[in-house]
């Protein structure tokens, strides 16, 4: 009888279940501080907005200020799935004409000629006033407590400032003037503070409650503090002031201006969505990565996945098949839909997926193969990866939570959230990350790197524009079932982001893993096609898996032709997520790197 004490299988840690309410983050402490707002009455977009302002302090190196946000929110009240979107768009003087005539023939993934408009604040903002209940003073006195005081820095930020600790030497002293306290990188757990960072949210509070009047009133004076006020004056000074190195090896001035912060406002829209079964899957729009989720399911649905071992060769291949014919078609199509048609209902449609899935063989494709839809698209120059990883890690640039060996280089973090009433939130902050750019003094904040996704040809639906905004990775996702809002999930990695967020999915949907099962098994990912990000280079038929995927099962991938690299046993992914059923509530964290990153539930 014994043997029967505890018949489930292993996991890192139990799926969290109850009905109050649930909150997972990339990291312990903003995982409480919206716990704590939850408990003292907020609902799921209060704890969201006091989570992402906990997340900017906590985990610098993966997300900060200066940088972008989507979210999906359902709220109940309302009855409808809205994504917010705090992707910020090129500045007004940002033109092909004027980066060629810097000479270059790509945006630098560092430096100032990367920032696009600072997405975060506004779109905290927004959510705060429409859909929450809570005061500025609520969300914003967590982060700015920890700015203050301190927190304990986790290892993988103190490795990422040894990373670029030269570059802030020789050439970004304003950044070695936060991050190398006493001229030196901080060791793992120093009690680690941004009091410049501190004061800025301190003083935004100080003119939010200056003028009276109610909670609105509050947030309006806090958006005119940011986008027209002293923080946009700073960082418009900056950009005019300051030659910046960036990672193509010269200095050069920004182009982000206050005006353009004072122009901008994060915008709502419907989601995208496709029906695969039971489930509505809900992504951002085609100004992210997002759709590549929605195109593998519309691929997969073809095949029987029901009962296949979710290590095995053949759930791996397919899914890997699937996702280089989606992220093709991201490369050939995808762009900011303001400014080019994109023909996202054919690429989503039956009758052109059923001829895309007939390309999926029992041998994996070393081909780039974009779609065809006539009138659409643009040329992708594909570019192979050949001794490129030294140089970007040194210097701050590239996005992939995992690099090619295991290495981690940090991006993004991501949380979910739902309270009692089943109001949801999911949300993947990014950029801004402390090594995209200087310091800029008077904040205790950089800007982000958003702008080196644009392609810098005229005619792809990706080229750089004034106002455009450029396709990000960051990816959200929520899905219904049986028509109820169910599940929200979602994964800091860059390019990698849709390829886990779709395992996770399948491996819930197909295998009947719950929510922590299907973070904790075994993952991988494809470097089939360019990467988002500089130097945007491919590494055609490249499939990384952990090293916890069966031996039998990699054997099996490379007889079938795919180049397998070896990656360590919890090395894919940070993925987190969160469900509700009736009145119960249930969430589960990534345990990757617990040590070297942080994981929070």
């Amino acid at each position: 009888m014994a043997s029967n004490i505890n018949p489930d299988p292993f996991t890192t840690r139990p799926e969290i279940e109850g009905t109050f309410g649930v909150v997972a983050s990339t990291h312990w402490i903003a995982t409480a501080v919206g716990m704590g707002i939850l408990e003292k009455g907020g609902n799921a977009f209060d704890a969201g907005v006091a989570t992402a302002f906990t997340l900017q302090v906590v985990e610098p190196h993966l997300n900060g200020p200066g940088g972008d946000v989507p979210i999906i929110v359902h709220d109940v009240k309302r009855g409808r799935t809205e994504v917010i979107c705090g992707q910020g768009p090129a500045p007004a003087r940002a033109t092909i004409a004027h980066y060629k005539s810097e000479g270059l023939d790509m945006v630098p993934g560092t430096g100032l000629l990367a920032a696009c408009v600072p997405g975060t604040f506004e779109s905290w903002m927004m959510l705060l006033r429409d859909y929450g209940t809570m005061r500025v003073r609520d969300v914003l006195e967590p982060a700015i407590s920890y700015a203050r005081d301190g927190y304990p820095l986790v290892e993988r930020a103190c490795a990422t400032i040894q990373t670029v600790e030269q570059l802030f030497r020789k050439h970004w002293p304003t950044s070695a003037a936060v991050y190398l306290p006493n001229g030196e990188v901080p060791k793992p757990g120093t009690l680690f503070t941004n009091k410049t960072l501190a004061a800025t949210y301190t003083r935004i509070l100080n003119e939010a409650e200056s003028g009276g009047g109610g909670r609105d009133a509050e947030i309006e004076r806090a958006r005119k503090a940011w986008s027209q006020g002293f923080v946009a004056e700073a960082i418009d000074k900056f950009c005019r002031t300051q030659e910046v190195m960036d990672v193509s090896g010269s200095p050069h001035r920004g182009v982000l201006s206050a005006d353009d912060m004072a122009r901008w406002q994060p915008t709502v829209e419907a989601p995208l969505t496709y029906d695969y079964g039971r489930y509505t899957v809900c992504k951002a729009g085609v100004w992210s990565q997002g759709p590549v989720t929605l195109q593998q399911l519309a691929l997969l649905k073809g095949f029987a996945l029901d009962g296949l071992d979710p290590t095995g060769p053949e759930f791996i291949h397919l899914q890997i098949e699937c996702a280089k014919l989606a992220f093709a078609d991201r490369e050939k199509f995808y762009g900011d839909p303001k400014f080019t048609e994109i023909p996202i209902a054919t690429l989503l449609s039956d009758a052109y997926n059923d001829e895309r899935r007939k390309l999926v063989t029992d041998k994996a494709s070393l081909d780039f193969i974009p779609g065809s839809v006539e009138g659409f698209g643009g040329v992708v120059k594909l570019r192979r990866a050949e001794g490129q990883r030294e140089a970007v890690g040194a210097l701050g640039a590239g996005e992939p939570t995992v690099g090619r060996f295991g290495e981690v280089r940090g991006d993004t973090v991501h949380f979910d959230i739902i309270d009692k009433a089943g109001n949801m939130v999911s949300s993947t902050p990014s950029g801004g990350w402390l090594q995209s750019s200087p310091i800029i003094p008077e904040l205790g904040f950089c800007l982000g790197s958003r702008a080196q996704m644009f392609w810098l040809e005229e005619d792809h639906p990706a080229a750089l524009a004034p106002g455009k905004r450029p396709r990000t990775t960051l990816s959200p996702t929520m899905a219904l079932r049986d028509g109820e809002p169910y599940l929200a999930w979602g994964s800091p990695g860059g390019d990698q982001q849709d390829q886990w967020i779709t395992q996770f999915f399948l491996r819930h949907v197909h295998c009947n893993l719950n929510l922590q099962e299907a973070i904790d098994a075994p993952a991988w990912h494809s470097e089939h096609f360019p990467i988002s990000f500089w130097p945007r280079t491919a590494r055609p038929g490249v499939l990384v898996v952990e090293n916890r995927v069966p031996k039998a099962t990699i054997e099996n991938l490379r007889e079938r032709g795919h180049i397998v690299e070896v990656g360590p046993d919890w090395s894919e992914g940070r993925l987190t997520a969160a469900s509700r059923v009736g009145v119960r509530r249930r969430a589960a964290a990534n345990p990757r790197g617990m040590q070297g990153y942080a994981a929070g539930r």
